[in-house]
């Protein structure tokens, strides 16, 4: 079944694009077997040849005693980009990196999840915040 597939025009994407703060900090980590993990409490799985990269909360790894080198906040563009888009992630990973902030970028279904370091969070709203003036 074919779903709606959101907007592609990049002037459109940066006039509605509201940068959402999720509470929390979030880490990547590398697990061996995810099966001891509720999936319900994972924001991300991904396959790897090396193993399988997890993106949750900083408690969770913690309690599992997960390694992970990069605490996060993690950021919404609440505008339902589509897949098809060309550039959002350009506009905004540039912005960013002009003002020295990294981002990990997360390509989902309805919208861009982005994962900055938790120190550079309130900088990182403002400069997405702007995109949309």
């Amino acid at each position: 079944m074919l779903m709606e597939t959101g907007e592609t025009d990049l002037n459109t994407l940066l006039k509605t694009v509201k940068p959402q703060r999720h509470e929390g900090q979030y880490v990547f980590c590398v697990i061996p077997d995810w099966k001891s993990i509720n999936l319900n409490e994972v924001v991300m799985l991904f396959k790897e040849e090396e193993g399988q990269t997890i993106i949750i909360r900083k408690e969770l790894a913690d309690h599992f005693h997960l390694n992970y080198t990069f605490i996060a906040t993690w950021i919404t563009l609440s505008v339902h980009s589509s897949l098809e888009a060309v550039g959002l992630t350009a506009v905004f990973s540039r912005a960013l990196a002009e003002k020295g902030i990294r981002c990990n970028v997360v390509a989902a279904f309805y919208h861009d999840p982005i994962f900055v370091d938790q120190k550079d969070a309130d900088e990182a709203m403002r400069v997405l915040a702007l995109l949309s003036q």
